[in-house]
């Protein structure tokens, strides 16, 4: 079915078919058609299925005719990374329109964030917490919303941001058009649906998260202590050209992408402790290729589109199935093809089988040629937690040690305190007049 059969505006059809969309995904194809008719939607949609648009193209249609000056239509999301996705596609939409979008999230200045609201940008892209800080300015009103979009509902539950939601939702227009998409559909994600959509059209909502059928799956047992030299190994041998890694941790993705680049390896990584500049600059360096690994915590499983993106290395087993299909869902996206790496050390087997469980199959074992599986790791990758804590803990025992005898030292009477030297006293001068000025008047 071409996009031309969905009836959208010939301007969105002509930028649709520059960016070399033949034809919608099954979510476009579902989604769209009760979307331009207002129906509110409820969409179970994995990542990588193409669902921005889906929820992008049937706003933007609505919006041609309407009067420019008042933003119309507010899509949140959970992460900073994903709202700056959802803007360059919706720039990527919208060249041939009047239209216009802005990015709302933390980590960087409120003022031109201001400044949209003050414009009245067709289309702002929110997450949750930034929006709610200016909603306590009286410039940030979004009286005349029609349109409110749910992006990863159930990531947003994840990250604690259903408060917000309920919160944000005082602050627009009960009478709105909602379009609703989450991955997964947890029973508060279900509770939350009740109270924001008005018979929905539903979408897909029979069907299991599952990766993208483009997407190649393997396993790669390996000691936890040797998974670096691994990838490193995998690097070398030219297997992988541009990858995505994800560890468990902020300290490991620092570790790792640290051992990579010593070893000649061109890597950056992003994570929640890094500013939003550096997150930008990451992400910027790794789509134009200037790093060719990008190191990332679960905080970059959702918000990365990064075209024809060829390999994810699961580096940690996550702990949940949703994120490993999140995570390898970075590649295999619209129907591309791509592969999902996955290593796992013997402590990892029991998320491993639960993952598998999901899937409804065993994943594929695959052993290196010519990789030294008995090797001494150079060094760890990372102390751990519990170690980490004991060292911290031993430091400021010790430093509370060296306070409280000093203090003993100077409280106890008759302690030898250590002489200062001080210079011979000099005779002093005579003054020239009485009131020491040397002749200035006071």
């Amino acid at each position: 079915m071409p996009f031309s059969t969905l009836k959208l505006h010939p301007n969105l059809l002509k930028a649709v078919k520059e960016l070399g969309y033949a034809r919608p995904t099954p979510i476009q194809a579902d989604a769209i058609p009760p979307a331009l008719a207002g129906r509110d939607i409820l969409a179970c949609a994995m990542t990588g299925s193409g669902k921005t648009a889906a929820f992008l193209l049937p706003i933007l249609h609505r919006l041609m005719d309407k009067p420019r000056g008042t933003t119309r239509a507010l899509v949140l999301t959970p992460t900073r990374e994903l709202a700056a996705q959802i803007l360059e596609d919706l720039n990527e939409l919208a060249p041939h329109t009047p239209l216009t979008g802005a990015a709302v999230y933390g980590g960087v200045g409120m003022g031109p964030q201001e400044h949209a609201f003050r414009s009245g940008v067709d289309v702002l892209i929110a997450t949750p917490g930034r929006l709610l800080d200016h909603f306590k300015a009286p410039y940030a009103k979004l009286d005349g919303l029609e349109f409110l979009v749910l992006d990863e509902a159930d990531r947003m539950l994840d990250m604690g941001f259903l408060p917000d939601i309920r919160r944000v939702l005082r602050h627009i227009p009960a009478r709105r058009q909602t379009l609703f998409f989450s991955a997964t559909l947890p029973a508060p994600i279900l509770t939350l649906t009740r109270e924001m959509l008005r018979d929905p059209a539903m979408i897909n909502i029979e069907r299991q998260s599952t990766p993208a059928v483009g997407i190649t799956q393997a396993v790669y047992p390996v000691a936890q202590e040797l998974k670096s030299a691994l990838l490193l190994a995998l690097l070398k041998r030219g297997d992988m050209q541009e990858v995505l890694v994800f560890t468990r941790t902020k300290h490991r993705t620092n570790r790792l992408a640290e051992y990579l680049v010593k070893h000649g390896i061109g890597a950056e990584r992003i994570h929640g402790n890094r500013s939003q500049a550096q997150r930008t600059a990451a992400l910027a360096g790794f789509k134009s290729g200037k790093h060719r690994v990008l190191v990332a915590t679960d905080i970059a499983a959702r918000g990365i589109d990064v075209t024809a993106l060829g390999h994810v290395v699961n580096f940690d087993v996550p702990l949940a199935p949703e994120d490993y299909i999140h995570r390898i869902g970075r590649t295999g996206r619209a129907e591309l093809t791509g592969d999902a790496y996955t290593f796992v050390s013997p402590q990892e087997e029991g998320e491993l089988k639960s993952i598998e469980r999901v899937l409804g199959k065993r994943l594929p074992r695959v052993t290196v040629p010519d990789f030294d599986y008995s090797a001494k790791p150079e060094a760890r990758l990372e102390v751990p937690l519990a170690e980490r804590i004991a060292g911290i803990r031993a430091k400021k025992a010790e430093e509370r040690g060296r306070a409280k005898a000093k203090a003993e030292r100077r409280a106890t009477p008759g302690t030898a305190q250590p002489l200062r030297q001080h210079a011979p006293r000099s005779a002093p001068k005579p003054s020239p007049n009485r009131s020491g000025n040397r002749g200035r008047p006071r």
